[in-house]
């Protein structure tokens, strides 16, 4: 069993912030463990055509290592990648990195006060856990009567297949959210023919992107705190949006920005009608797009809204009976992110997994700790996602929090430490009071932020800067310790 103080499982932006504070702090004695061959996390899996972020550049990347030189105000996927990677080595950070890692079960042992955490190549043994695998790791496969009888070729847009060529293909495409909207217009040009499978229609605002001059970059690099400033105006910004998904009627003028958008790019009115949504805007994921609308303008692109019945070998049947032909479907159908199944492998100390404890709904103090699961951190854990802005921000705040925790571990001589029961259903019953006037409670769709329950797990109902107030504070009385050798409660 190898020995280490602190574990950190997965490599994406939420494992290396992580990784990164802890160095900076002066721990140096941790791992970081990854299933893949390379860090990047949900920036290194997903390289779909056209995948790019739909947060500025300037604030979705760490505010300890701003980045002068993006080409984009609107950054892709390649250009984000690298800078995780360039993060890794400025940082110091590959000598802790344990890649080809896969985490199989972690488990807390009582009687040493310690997790044990199983991967394939090898048994770790750590003071403390931090999962940091995210909640877009796990692409979602919608269960289709018929899938495993489809002649072509299938796969995920979170899994592309690059040796699969869709040129002259009859390509059916399951999903229009955030990937769909992206790939789409990317293949449009290149499939023989474009079919669309449409549950419910997103609200798409135009994407505001532009290259960034040299004039800037030579600002950025010369001039102290100019990118600073202008990443804090940009947040000030988009924070500021909030105000629209917490109180919905502001969001009026938003929708009426995203109807003119969709008048002016789709002249159809047959057409326009399937793409406008029924329900108020912010209520799904709003995305941001110059180009989806326009392809599925285009004579080799159908748009289809009745439900999926099954699928046969040559094609997808709709409820309506009508086989649409198809020889490669591509899902574009999200991530499990109320069930991801790492919380099937996480045992706390009544042997209990995560899932079984967050049966039927995600509950942690702080978005970052679960009662009953000692020295267990999560970053980007339930109801930490953000509609309006950069998730990064709440994953440094995370970050933070953790920091505090071990410092407090430290001067008093605890060995565990975990959010008491009172403390965790305080704190989420102020959650869900807080969510009730909300746009995920009140604007009439059923999204990905919902789980089983039709309770909102995924997503903070406030400010970015809010939720970074709570954390910057460690509340002790909100945790129940255990003394380092003497093994009393607190």
């Amino acid at each position: 069993m190898i020995e280490t103080d602190i574990a950190i499982v997965g490599a994406g932006f939420g494992g290396l912030a992580a990784a990164i504070r802890l160095k900076q702090r002066g721990h140096h004695d941790f791992v970081v463990l990854e299933k893949a061959d390379e860090v990047g996390g949900t920036w290194r899996d997903n390289t779909y055509p056209g995948c790019a972020c739909d947060v500025p550049s300037h604030l979705y990347s760490f505010s300890f290592a701003l980045n002068p030189g993006w080409s984009d105000t609107f950054s892709g996927q390649a250009e984000i990648w690298a800078y995780l990677r360039g993060c890794v080595e400025k940082f110091g950070v590959t000598p802790h990195l344990r890649l080809g890692h896969t985490v199989g079960d972690a488990a807390w042992d009582e009687r040493s006060q310690r997790w044990h955490v199983e991967t394939d190549r090898g048994t770790f043994s750590a003071r403390v856990l931090i999962v940091a695998t995210g909640p877009l790791s796990e692409p979602s496969l919608p269960d289709i009567p018929g899938l495993a009888t489809f002649a072509g070729t299938v796969f995920h847009s979170a899994r592309w297949r690059h040796d699969h060529d869709l040129a002259g293909r009859r390509v059916a495409v399951i999903g229009t959210g955030a990937s769909a909207i992206q790939f789409v217009p990317k293949i449009q040009p290149v499939v023989g023919s474009l079919t669309v499978f449409q549950r419910t229609p997103p609200w798409i605002m135009g994407r505001m992107s532009r290259p960034i001059s040299r004039a800037e970059h030579a600002v950025y690099r010369r001039v102290p705190g100019a990118q600073r400033l202008v990443r804090t105006a940009i947040y000030w910004v988009r924070d500021a949006s909030a105000l629209g998904f917490l109180h919905p009627r502001i969001n009026r003028l938003g929708q009426k920005l995203a109807e003119g958008h969709l008048r002016r790019q789709v002249g159809d009115p047959e057409l326009r009608a399937k793409l406008t949504p029924t329900y108020v805007m912010g209520c799904k994921r709003v995305l941001l797009s110059n180009d989806y609308l326009p392809a599925l303008t285009q004579s080799n692109v159908d748009v289809v809204t009745e439900s999926i019945r099954e699928v046969r070998p040559g094609g997808i049947v709709t409820v309506d009976g009508v086989e649409h032909e198809a020889d490669t479907i591509i899902f574009g159908t999200g991530f499990h992110v109320t069930d991801s199944p790492v919380m099937q492998r996480i045992r706390g100390r009544d042997g209990r997994t995560l899932a079984e404890t967050w049966t039927p709904t995600m509950r942690a103090y702080n978005g970052t700790a679960v009662a009953g699961f000692p020295n267990l951190f999560f970053l980007l854990g339930p109801n930490t996602g953000l509609g309006h802005t950069s998730v990064v921000l709440m994953a440094e705040s995370q970050v933070a929090h953790v920091l505090a925790a071990l410092d407090h571990m430290r001067r008093n001589g605890i060995a565990a430490i975990e959010p008491t029961e009172q403390a965790q259903r305080r704190y989420v019953e102020r959650i869900d009071a807080r969510m009730a006037g909300t746009v995920w409670a009140t604007g009439g769709c059923q999204s990905w932020y919902l789980d089983s329950t039709g309770r909102n797990s995924t997503l903070w109902p406030g400010f970015a800067t809010g939720f970074r107030l709570r954390l910057r504070r460690f509340r002790a009385a909100d945790y129940a310790a255990v003394r380092l050798q003497q093994g009393a409660p607190l």
